[in-house]
């Protein structure tokens, strides 16, 4: 499956077994994923300095761009609410 950020670009989905899923071998098993989108305002000089977040209605992930599925790395998960406070705090100048 292939999802598109708000540019139009193409972005990976991250997929994780549920932690509600049950069973000794993995026959009870739902997974889901996360879209992860790109901050427009984050930006080096290479493309490198970026933000990406992953919504979900009760946790906001967020991660540096240069870890993906392929390369984790580490993750913020916040409540929506924090998240909508954070954001004025991060972007002050």
């Amino acid at each position: 499956m292939i999802r598109k950020d708000s540019s139009g670009e193409p972005t990976d989905l991250a997929w994780f077994k549920s932690s509600y899923s049950g069973g000794t071998n993995g026959e009870s098993c739902v997974e889901v994923a996360l879209a992860w989108f790109k901050s427009s305002y984050s930006d080096g000089p290479n493309g490198d300095s970026c933000l990406e977040i992953a919504p979900t209605p009760t946790t906001i992930h967020i991660r540096d761009s240069k870890f993906t599925p392929a390369t984790p790395g580490p993750q913020l998960a916040l409540a929506p609410a924090a998240w909508v406070a954070f954001v004025p705090y991060a972007s002050a100048d």
